[in-house]
């Protein structure tokens, strides 16, 4: 069984009269991605924040490797990285003097080989020494993970670490996240980015209005959803608009510019096959279908909309 590295139990926060968190409860298996999932201000920075111990729970407690958040401090930050979502680096040094200054600071002996192997690891090398100022996006967001990896630490936390970035660069970036992974390192991300969290995570948590409406791998979150989906296309509008009548039942939606008509279905074929029946009964032929199952995305809305109690 996968060692616990990080336990999160009745956590509570609240700035002024705002309750940002409300008595949340996870667990983060040891060498596992796990993604904290949520909207702007549903808590999930401060979640990180009270993790990495920026700031205090006024309730509750947290462990991380073993060291409670707030009694210790020290070793919890001995464990740990933090990657925020600015790029905390120094725009007036080249990329390998930003790295061997972290390794100094960590008081590593051997700050040179540090850096130049993880500038080589971040595909840096061509770029070490050039100021921070000519860097793109995406290579500063490399960089800055970089520094965060500076002693090896257990457990990463990446605060929405593609936020910004274009598609290759967020494809790059999952890349090294994933590595991480495999190489032992516990990750814990957040993001809006729901096809991120489905890409990389072990494990996901949905935080909403301050309180864990949700926790579980990809399949167990979507099979919460049973209901899926059947596109049914047409070779004319007004056969589709028909089919929208015919299968009103199905609580169907149409795309009159693709001429698509999509229900929604419990995913047995049976109930397929009554669809289709009824459409060849109307005679409204169809041109094509396709079965769709429910995404992340589906779930997601579903449940920050109506709660995990309105699925």
């Amino acid at each position: 069984m996968l060692e616990t590295v990080i336990s999160v139990n009745n956590l509570e926060k609240s700035y002024k009269n705002v309750d940002v968190l409300k008595k949340i409860n996870f667990t983060v298996k040891k060498g596992s991605i796990f993604a904290l999932l949520g909207s702007n201000g549903a808590g999930k920075t401060t979640t990180i924040r009270i993790l990495t111990t920026l700031i205090k729970p006024d309730r509750g407690d947290a462990q991380v490797c073993g060291a409670d958040v707030v009694k210790q401090g020290n070793k919890v930050r001995e464990a740990i990285s933090l990657t925020g979502q600015s790029a905390a680096v120094d725009d007036i040094l080249t990329g390998r003097e930003n790295l061997r200054l972290i390794a100094k600071l960590r008081h590593l002996p051997n700050a040179k080989e540090v850096a130049d192997e993880l500038l080589e690891r971040f595909n840096l090398t061509d770029a070490a020494d050039r100021a921070l100022a000519t860097y793109s996006g995406g290579m500063r967001r490399r960089l800055d993970l970089a520094m965060s990896l500076v002693g090896t630490p257990s457990v990463i936390f990446l605060d929405e670490p593609t936020t910004g970035l274009d598609p290759q660069s967020r494809m790059a970036m999952w890349k090294i996240i994933r590595e991480l992974a495999d190489g032992g390192t516990t990750v814990f991300l957040t993001t809006q980015y729901l096809e991120e969290a489905e890409q990389l995570a072990d494990q996901i948590a949905i935080l909403n209005e301050g309180t864990i409406v949700a926790d579980g791998t990809v399949a167990e979150l979507k099979q919460l959803l049973p209901n899926g989906h059947l596109e049914l296309r047409f070779a004319e509008l007004d056969e589709a608009k028909q089919a929208e009548v015919a299968l009103a039942a199905y609580t169907p939606v149409l795309d009159e510019a693709a001429q698509i008509v999509t229900v929604t279905m419990d995913g047995t074929v049976k109930q397929m096959m009554a669809i289709l029946g009824e459409l060849e009964g109307a005679n409204i032929p169809v041109l094509e279908f396709s079965q769709k199952s429910p995404t992340l995305e589906d779930v997601f809305l579903k449940i920050v909309e109506h709660g995990k109690e309105g699925l």
